[in-house]
């Protein structure tokens, strides 16, 4: 657990203060307005499904993720404004009154939105070029976003935008609108955390540790690489997971090269086999590697795991703030070392990334980029450090991942299921002299072993 983390149920109560929503969406408001005030931006347009939740504070699920239906506007020294897909528009209108403007009752002190001033409109954009371009939806998104920089006098200023189709940016250019990237605006603004996001971020983990709990119990030969997969997808969303994004399941000869997806593979007594949670909770992501033999470990995937936890504890070893990003990934081996013939073709297998309202984010860590682009790493960061090491054998291989929010004087690691050692799964075989070594079982385990022997 970080320094000051706490760490708490899922449900608001009155006899403490835990995770303060409104807080966290006005503090994350107030970075996002300070990074336009210092800017050359007129105003922000946002498709992003990541950053328009970090300016509006709205979330439609995440069917629409890869749409670009839905966007946002915040123009300098104003209230942002959301355009969304049909009927959630409405559910905005009526259920965010921070989308509203308020007014206070003075009999009760009860603040409540005033009709007709709603910042929620129903509008959309292309559907990826689903919709007829005669429909010219394109155009109107240009009209909507004109329409309001005039509102404000901003009209001549350039708008930031992270990313558009090409029919968007198009329209929004032959509607006299300057268009510039703001990509590394919105970025910036969402690099160090707030209170509430670290606190977020650290509950995603603890649904991840416990979802490795699971696993762990599950995993013996004979079950499948997709079979786990459910297995921890049902959990994680039974526990409060908003999105399982992706659940990488690795295993035997499949674990190098790293395919970075899972198939319907049979594991096998002796296979290694590597995992990756990626969900989020609220919103916040985790990126959480764990590495197992399966009911017995090899010498050369033991010598793997041992060299990809020292280059972990390592890495670990030096996060502080003042340092940066290029200080780390010196401590790592060249792509030379470990069977690749160059940094890009190694890409993210010793590798760091931030963790926010998306799975990457700044700051990243790479041979291949940090060393001459170094970043600062500062207090209230949150990135996760992955390694990789191939066994000698030539098909097994270790993968480690931990996350860490940077403290004042140092990090403090928030992925806590057990990894300082090689854990051996699914060993239930019994020598002579009882257990083989290495066992480490669950009760849950026990009890499901206990039932059907």
């Amino acid at each position: 657990m970080a320094k000051g983390i706490a760490t708490y149920g899922s449900m608001a109560v009155d006899w403490e203060e835990r995770i303060n929503f409104d807080r966290l969406r006005k503090e994350r408001l107030a970075k996002l307005n300070k990074k336009l005030e210092e800017s050359e931006y007129g105003a922000l347009l946002a498709f992003d499904f990541a950053n328009i939740r970090y300016m509006t504070a709205t979330h439609i699920g995440t069917w629409g993720i890869d749409k670009l239906v839905r966007f946002s506007l915040l123009v300098r020294g104003q209230e942002p404004i959301v355009w969304d897909f049909g009927s959630a528009a409405k559910h905005h209108e009526l259920y965010d009154p921070w989308l509203s403007d308020l007014e206070i009752n003075p009999e009760t002190g009860v603040a409540s939105p005033i009709p007709g001033t709603s910042r929620s409109r129903a509008g959309i954009s292309t559907l990826r070029g689903a919709i007829h371009p005669g429909a010219q939806r394109a155009e109107r998104v240009a009209q909507y976003v004109l329409e309001e920089l005039r509102r404000h006098g901003m009209e001549k200023e350039p708008l930031g935008v992270d990313i558009a189709e090409l029919s968007v940016h198009r329209a929004l250019l032959e509607a006299g609108i300057e268009v510039r990237d703001a990509q590394q605006l919105f970025l910036e603004a969402r690099r160090v955390k707030t209170h509430d996001e670290l606190s977020l971020l650290t509950h995603a983990c603890g649904l991840a540790d416990m979802a490795y709990e699971e696993l762990y119990s599950f995993l013996r030969p004979g079950v499948k690489e997709n079979e786990i997969v459910g297995v921890v997808s049902k959990l994680l969303y039974e526990n409060g997971s908003e999105f399982v994004e992706g659940i990488n399941a690795i295993s035997g000869e499949r674990c190098n090269p790293h395919p970075h997806l899972y198939s319907d593979r049979m594991i096998r007594p002796g296979d290694p086999a590597y995992f990756d949670l990626v969900h989020s909770y609220m919103g916040y992501r985790t990126c959480y590697y764990r590495t197992f033999a399966v009911g017995s470990a090899s010498p050369a995937l033991n010598d793997a795991y041992k060299r990809a936890r020292a280059i972990m504890d390592a890495s670990i070893e030096i996060v502080r703030p003042g340092i940066t990003t290029a200080d780390i990934v010196k401590l790592w081996p060249k792509a030379e070392e470990f069977g690749f013939a160059d940094e890009e073709s190694a890409f993210a297998l010793q590798y760091g990334h931030g963790l926010g309202l998306s799975v990457w984010e700044k700051p990243i860590l790479s041979r291949l980029t940090s060393i001459d682009n170094p970043e600062p790493i500062e207090e209230g960061m949150v990135f996760a450090l992955e390694t990789f090491w191939p066994g000698k054998d030539g098909w097994s291989a270790a993968r480690i991942e931990e996350e860490v929010i940077v403290t004042a004087d140092g990090c403090e690691v928030i992925t806590r299921f057990p990894a300082e050692e090689l854990l051996v799964a699914g060993q239930r075989y019994f020598s002579v002299g009882g257990p083989l070594p290495a066992v480490r079982e669950s009760q849950s385990h026990l009890n499901n072993r206990v039932a059907t022997d």
